[in-house]
């Protein structure tokens, strides 16, 4: 795909939508390594992590909460996701596109971010997004090799994100660009299993995650 050219490719501010499923039902591959009540913690603590990052990072304008836990956008905008049998991260991240993109501001900046790297930090999602701005579309490839955990679509491009199994190779062959984030290891770590969880900690968590893994610690020392 084209890339865009230097008058276009001027400094973007940007919208973020992240996609988070309520505490209760996600990260069900962390157990059976943590018990229930752990795993809802450290899924709410991802998320408010991932948000706060997000609402810091200097070229974001907007940061919109897809889910169906209003407690979870924490000083961002929050958007109910879509109920019945349109349920599930696909058709929140529909949703939430479409909800940014409506009416005058149809021709935004509108990246989608996983709600589960509790070691983003600011700089590293600017970064990302700063070289994004140069092509339509683009996205970063997590740890794993094989998922996507942000994906980027510049103003006048039409976005459809394929995150889920494989996103990586389906994002490569939709005409997405893929960024190079090897500098960026809270940007690429999402966290769905206990391995996954203590290789973030060895990079560094937001402070809803350290608290979360400090409070859960704490709990095992005394049992």
């Amino acid at each position: 795909m084209k890339e865009r050219t230097d008058a276009a490719a001027a400094p973007l501010t940007w919208t973020v939508v992240i996609p988070v499923k309520a505490p209760a039902v996600g990260k069900t591959r962390l157990t059976p390594a943590l018990a229930d009540d752990a795993r809802v913690l450290l899924a709410r603590a991802f998320a408010l992590d991932t948000i706060a990052a997000a609402r810091a990072a200097d070229s974001v304008e907007r940061v919109v909460v897809v889910g169906d836990d209003p407690t979870l956008a924490d000083g961002a905008e929050f958007l109910a996701e879509p109920g019945g049998d349109e349920r599930g991260m696909r058709s929140a991240i529909r949703h939430g596109i479409a909800h940014v993109r409506s009416g005058a501001a149809r021709d935004v900046a509108v990246a989608v971010l996983l709600g589960d790297l509790p070691g983003l930090r600011p700089p590293e999602l600017d970064a990302a997004l700063k070289a994004a701005s140069r092509h339509p579309l683009a996205f970063v490839r997590d740890a794993d090799g094989t998922g996507t955990t942000l994906a980027t679509a510049a103003p006048e491009a039409a976005f459809e994100p394929r995150f889920g199994p494989d996103s990586a190779a389906r994002h490569v062959a939709a005409g997405f660009v893929e960024l190079d984030a090897s500098a960026a290891p809270g940007l690429t770590r999402d966290v769905d299993t206990a391995d996954g969880l203590e290789a973030v900690l060895h990079h560094g968590v937001g402070d809803h995650t350290a608290e979360a893994v400090a409070r859960l610690a704490d709990r095992k020392g005394t049992s």
